[in-house]
Order: C-alpha cells, then sequence, then structure tokens
C-alpha cells in the first residue's frame, strides 16, 4: 500500500500540506489543471524553492485577486461549489467531509449551528484551493493513506475575527480532540485550522511513522519564520513493509489483582489506554483460597510494554505485570463523519482489500443524539447503520 507520512515539527496549514506532496514530486501542473475543475475564479497557484533555516523547502501560495472574492461563504456555499466542480467524485467527498468537520467545530465552540459558520472573505478561497489541492496532490501521488506525526499545538495570542484569542484557535483545539499533540515551547499559531481539518479528517493513525520504504521526501514550508524552528512540514511516500495488510505482532500485557477497590479499576483503564494501550478488558476470576479476583489485560504495540508496565504499577496493587507475544490481523480502518438523518456522526469505517466491510456509527454520538431527540437509542443506531451504508454506496 502507498502511504503518505506527514511529519509535523514546525506545525501544519493548508498550503504546507500541499507543498510538501509538491516538492515529494507531485508535478505542479497537473495540480493546477485539477485545480482548475473548481468553479472558482480570480486566483492562481505559485510554487517556489525558499530556504528555511538548514532546509531548502517549497513554498506554495495561493495568489487572490481580492477585487473577485469580497463576500462571506458559508458551508453550504463551498458544498456547492464542489459539488458544481468536474472533479472526481472521490476528491468532492473527502473535501465536503473536511469542510464540514471545519463547520461543525467553528459551530460548537461559537454556540450555533454548521450553517451559520461563515469563511471570511479572501480566506475562503484560500481553503478551497488548499484542501481540494491537498485531496488532489494525494491522489496525483497515488497515496491510499495518511498517517500523521503528533502535532504541535504553539501558544499564545492571535488575532481574529472575535478579537485576541489563545493558540491554539478553539477550532482548531476542537479539531485536535484525540489526536495527540505536544508543545514545543513555541509561541505562535503553529497549526491552522485549515490545517488541522485535512489532517485530522484524512489521518488513518497519529504517531509513530509506520513501517514503510521510503520512495520520496518532501519539504513544505510555511509562511512565519519561526525562532531556533524551521518552519517545515515534512512528508515521507512509500509503500507498507508488511507483508499482509492489517498483519501485526502485539504484546498481551496482564495483571491479576484481588485487593483493590472496584472504584479505582476506571482510572486505571484510562491510564493504560492514555499510556498507548490498543485494548484493555477485565475478567472475573477465582484466586487462592478461593478469592475472587480480576485479570487486567491490555493489547499493546512491542514497544509500549514498559509504559503499560508502570500504569499497572502505579495505578493498582499489583507487585507484578506478565506479557506475551501474539500475532493479529484487524481491517483497515478509518474514522470519517457522514450526514445522517440525524445529522453528523462519525463513523468507524473498516475495509478488507479496499471493500468495505463494518459501517459503525460512533455510539457516544448516537446516546447523544436519542437523548437530545428522545429516542430509543436502538432507533437512533439503526436508522444511522442504515444512512451510513447508503451514504457509502453499501
Amino acid at each position: 500500500m502507498k502511504v503518505a507520512y506527514f511529519d509535523c515539527p514546525s506545525g501544519a496549514a493548508g498550503d504546507m500540506i500541499m507543498a510538501s506532496l509538491v516538492d515529494a514530486g507531485v508535478p505542479l501542473e497537473a495540480l493546477r489543471a485539477e485545480l482548475g475543475k473548481l468553479p472558482l475564479e480570480g486566483w492562481t497557484l505559485t510554487a517556489r524553492e525558499v530556504r528555511k533555516g538548514a532546509f531548502r523547502a517549497t513554498k506554495v501560495d495561493v495568489e487572490i485577486d481580492q477585487q473577485a472574492h469580497r463576500h462571506h461563504r458559508s458551508l453550504g456555499d463551498i458544498l456547492d461549489i464542489l459539488e458544481r466542480s468536474s472533479l472526481e467524485v472521490s476528491v468532492k467527498t473527502r473535501a465536503a467531509r473536511i469542510f464540514t468537520r471545519l463547520a461543525e467545530a467553528e459551530a460548537r465552540v461559537h454556540g450555533t449551528d454548521r450553517e451559520s459558520v461563515h469563511f471570511h472573505d479572501v480566506g475562503a478561497v484560500d481553503a478551497i484551493v488548499d484542501v481540494t489541492g491537498g485531496i488532489i496532490a494525494l491522489d496525483l501521488a497515488g497515496v491510499q493513506a495518511v498517517h500523521i506525526s503528533a502535532l504541535p499545538i504553539g501558544g499564545g495570542l492571535v488575532g481574529g475575527p472575535h478579537g485576541r484569542i489563545p493558540v491554539p484557535g478553539p477550532g482548531t483545539a476542537e479539531l485536535l480532540r484525540g489526536f495527540p499533540v505536544v508543545d514545543t515551547g513555541v509561541k505562535a499559531e503553529l497549526v491552522t485550522p485549515t490545517g488541522a481539518a485535512i489532517l485530522t479528517t484524512l489521518a488513518a493513525s497519529a504517531g509513530r511513522m509506520p513501517p514503510l520504504t521510503v520512495e520520496a521526501v518532501g519539504y513544505g514550508a510555511g509562511t512565519m519564520d519561526l525562532p531556533d524552528t524551521p518552519n517545515i512540514l515534512r512528508c515521507f511516500l512509500g509503500a507498507t513493509t508488511t507483508a499482509a495488510a492489517g498483519d501485526e505482532t502485539v504484546l498481551q500485557v496482564e495483571t491479576t489483582i484481588d485487593d483493590m477497590s472496584p472504584q479505582l479499576y476506571e482510572p486505571l483503564i484510562d491510564r493504560l489506554f492514555g499510556a498507548g494501550a490498543l485494548d484493555v478488558f477485565l475478567q472475573p476470576v477465582i484466586m487462592k483460597r478461593g478469592r475472587p479476583g480480576i485479570v487486567v489485560t491490555a493489547l499493546c504495540a512491542p514497544d509500549r510494554v514498559s509504559d503499560l508496565s508502570q500504569a499497572l504499577f502505579e495505578e493498582s496493587t499489583t507487585i507484578g505485570v506478565r506479557w506475551s507475544e501474539w500475532r493479529r490481523a484487524r481491517l483497515d480502518r478509518e474514522m470519517i463523519v457522514l450526514t445522517t438523518a440525524y445529522g453528523a456522526i462519525p463513523f468507524k469505517v473498516s475495509r478488507l482489500g479496499g471493500r468495505i466491510m463494518t459501517v459503525t456509527p460512533e455510539f457516544a454520538d448516537v446516546a447523544r443524539i436519542a437523548r437530545e431527540k428522545s429516542l430509543p437509542a436502538r432507533e437512533v443506531l439503526e436508522q444511522a447503520r442504515a444512512d451510513g451504508r447508503r451514504l457509502l454506496g453499501q
């Protein structure tokens, strides 16, 4: 499988993502030709070589005729532009998902609905070209899956339409929920809302680079010059090195406990997931002298066993931890947001050889909708599943 891994030591923005792929070998003219299928006028795409610190990188700019773009655009306006374009259906679908998540994030933090969110003036054109350009560049590179590093959150304050706000901005922070972040000490806006929306929507995983044979490396330059830090986003293109997709080695880490308050198992489970556990489950057992006990089992990648062991020693009463190696096969999966009869719901979609196997709505969102609409959770779950399969052509 051809994959892209975005290493983001200085953050991410839409133009940096596109630039890193151009620098990795995506033909600029082919990218321009595809972007020309958008029913938008008054802009051009340029690329040039720059230096950021000790690094040579590519800087991509969307140059806009400000006289041609003076009005705000809503989510509906942008979705209409995408729908009227002659882009590939898969490009339209992914771009629509990204803009929908972006609008929902902004709506949530400002206490409104997504249709009331406006993409301001020139920035709307910028975002449309950045989002669709990034997706097109991935397709031109033949990328089948996207992986990303932890994202630096930045710090300080920046100005915006609503006055000075802390970094990361509220919309960006909302988009980063569920993804690993790091504080590098840089006081600047390192991850833009558009960059966060693109990467967190498309990413199949976040964190360490997956095993791959590197075929190309591209450097995309950001606009700012950061102190003591080259403002670049690095893209690794390559093929996964596993013999079979989803075939991997995991460790099963276990301990047996018979003297701990039941109240402490919830924080223990949370700590194990925070330490890198892929799954955690509890099983009741009978121990020596007829004592009831609990077997705590966690699955993890081989390099996380020490983190899980430390969590077990610190958060439980155990004095010993054991582990064993297991082989497992798992389906490729991704999180996507689909607009159902009850609104936007995140779905976990799994595939086998590119064929969709399961389409599962996130139950926390199903339960929330059921409460808000005073409906049985079972009814909402069944309708969401049906809508998800229909929207994905199943």
